[in-house]
């Protein structure tokens, strides 16, 4: 960055990506997708703590954003995948090293104890 240049306070891509994947449960759910294509009932399987209708609004949030890809078919009792899109393809690498430093973060917090 310019050393004249300034910040827009209301302009971050670090808040902007952050805003997109943060909070308390989409990590989580990334997390999942990530590892492989799954239905509504696996995911609240693997989450148990949330909510039915917490998680089918984080989902609902990753699909707007583009992050992830809800697929239907048509057959009864309706089947449901969630995946990641193209664009959450991309998310991928920087989730993994995201993960990688969070386990080292970890780890050295714990050494300090």
């Amino acid at each position: 960055m310019a050393q004249n240049q300034q910040i827009d306070p209301l302009f971050c891509p670090t808040e902007t990506a952050l805003g997109l994947i943060g909070g308390k449960w989409k990590g989580m759910i990334l997390w999942c997708i990530c590892r492989k294509t799954m239905r509504f009932n696996e995911l609240h399987r693997i989450i148990p703590d949330i909510s039915q209708r917490m998680l089918t609004k984080q989902l609902r949030e990753l699909e707007d954003h583009k992050i992830i890809m809800r697929k239907v078919y048509p057959q009864i009792p309706p089947k449901v995948e969630y995946s990641l899109s193209a664009h959450g393809e991309a998310l991928k690498p920087i989730l993994d090293q995201l993960e990688d430093w969070s386990r080292s973060y970890l780890e050295q917090r714990q050494a300090e104890s």
